[in-house]
C-alpha cells in the first residue's frame, strides 16, 4: 500500500487520486515519469527513483505521465492526463510528438536579443491553451535592452490578463518574481527556441548548475541545443520545473481551442459578423474586416489568426490521416498473422 502524501512534492494532486480504485490503491504503486530514454524511462515514486525498460506494450508515454505499477513494476495503466503538451513532429512525416503531461504552469521563454516575435508567442500561448496550462510570458536578456518595457507592453497587448516579465535570468532577485508560479507540488515547464535562456533560468530556478548553457551565434542570436532531453527536476521549494529542448519548428495539431483562447478578441468579433459561416475575407457584414479598417485590429495578429487556424486544421487532418491508415495496416498485419497460424497449427 502506498502512502500517497509522499507524492505530493512529485505533483499528485486529487484528479489522479480520484482515478484510483479501492483495490488499485491497496495493491499498485503511482510513478511518475522523470525522463524518458531511447529504451527506458526514468520513474519516481516518492520512495525511490527507478528505471522500467520500454516495451511494445507500454501506452504512448511521455515525460511528466502518472503510471500505475503492481509489486514487480509492471505498468497497469497510464493515468488519464490533466494536462497535455504536443505539437506535429518537425520533418516531413506526420507524426505527432508528446512534449510534456500533467504540467500546471508553461513559462514561455522568449530572449530579446534576436528572438522577439510576436507571431511565435501567438503560437506557445495557443499551444498553453490547448494544453490547459497557465502561460507566463518571460523576456529574457532584458539587461541588454535599455526600452525593454517597450517589449513587454507588446506583449500584455495580446492578452491584458497575460503575466509578462521582463527579466535578466541569471539574476536570483529579478527571477523572484517567478516563485508565485512555482509553489510546492507546482510542475512547470519552460519552453522557447535554443538560446532563448529556459536553461539559465532552471538553473537560477534551481540555484544550481543543473542544465548546461551555452551562448548564441554573433551573426543572427540564434542559439545552439544544451538542452538534449526532458528532466523533470525538483526545486528548492517543492515545485517541479521542466526543462525542453529548444523548439525551432512548432507546428500546432488539434489546437482549435487553444487558437480561439489565444485570439478571443478576434473570435468576439466573428460572433458579430453578418454570416456564420464567414471567412473574414470580403464577405459583407463582417465584424472582423470592419474592425480591421477602424484601425481597433492590428493587421498582423489577424494574418496570424488565419495562419494558425488554416494549420492546425491542415495538421489535425493529416495526422488523422495517419493514423487512420497505420490502423488498416495494423488489420491487415493481424490478418495475415492469423492466416499463417491457421495454416501452421490447423483450425
Amino acid at each position: 500500500m502506498t502512502n500517497h502524501i509522499q507524492l505530493a512534492n512529485l505533483g499528485w494532486q486529487p484528479f489522479f487520486q480520484q482515478q484510483l480504485c479501492l483495490s488499485e490503491w491497496e495493491t499498485t504503486v503511482p510513478a511518475r515519469v522523470t525522463e524518458r530514454h531511447r529504451s527506458c524511462l526514468q520513474l519516481a515514486s516518492g520512495q525511490e527513483s527507478f528505471q522500467i525498460p520500454i516495451t511494445p506494450s507500454l501506452p504512448d508515454v511521455t515525460v511528466g505521465d502518472w503510471l500505475l505499477l503492481d509489486s514487480d513494476q509492471r505498468v497497469q495503466r497510464r493515468l488519464d492526463r490533466k494536462t497535455l503538451f504536443k505539437r506535429r513532429a518537425a520533418g516531413p512525416e506526420a507524426r505527432e510528438q508528446l512534449i510534456a503531461a500533467n504540467v500546471d504552469v508553461a513559462l514561455v521563454v522568449c530572449a530579446l536579443q534576436g528572438d522577439f516575435n510576436l507571431n511565435r508567442i501567438e503560437r506557445y500561448l495557443s499551444l498553453c491553451h490547448e494544453a490547459g496550462a497557465e502561460p507566463v510570458v518571460v523576456l529574457s536578456k532584458a539587461d541588454q535592452f535599455q526600452q525593454s518595457e517597450d517589449f513587454r507592453s507588446q506583449v500584455q497587448g495580446l492578452d491584458p490578463l497575460l503575466s509578462v516579465h521582463c527579466l535578466d535570468t541569471r539574476e536570483p532577485e529579478q527571477v523572484q518574481a517567478l516563485l508565485p508560479w512555482c509553489g510546492a507540488g507546482t510542475t512547470v515547464v519552460m519552453l522557447g527556441s535554443s538560446g532563448a535562456g529556459k536553461s539559465t533560468l532552471t538553473n537560477t530556478l534551481m540555484n544550481a548548475q543543473c542544465q548546461r548553457t551555452g551562448s548564441v551565434r554573433a551573426g543572427d542570436a540564434r542559439g545552439r541545443h544544451t538542452t538534449t532531453r526532458r528532466s523533470l527536476l525538483e526545486m528548492p521549494g517543492g515545485a517541479l520545473v521542466l526543462d525542453t529542448p529548444g523548439m525551432r519548428e512548432l507546428q500546432l495539431t488539434d489546437c482549435a481551442q487553444g487558437v480561439a483562447s489565444t485570439f478571443e478578441d478576434i473570435e468576439a468579433l466573428a460572433a458579430q459578423c453578418r454570416f456564420p459561416d464567414c471567412q473574414h475575407q470580403q464577405e459583407p457584414g463582417c465584424a472582423v474586416t470592419g474592425a480591421l479598417e477602424a484601425g481597433a485590429l492590428d493587421a498582423r495578429r489577424l494574418a496570424n489568426y488565419h495562419k494558425l487556424i488554416r494549420e492546425q486544421a491542415h495538421n489535425t487532418a493529416t495526422l488523422a490521416q495517419r493514423r487512420a491508415q497505420d490502423r488498416q495496416l495494423s488489420r491487415k498485419y493481424r490478418g495475415v498473422q492469423q492466416v499463417r497460424n491457421r495454416q501452421r497449427y490447423g483450425d
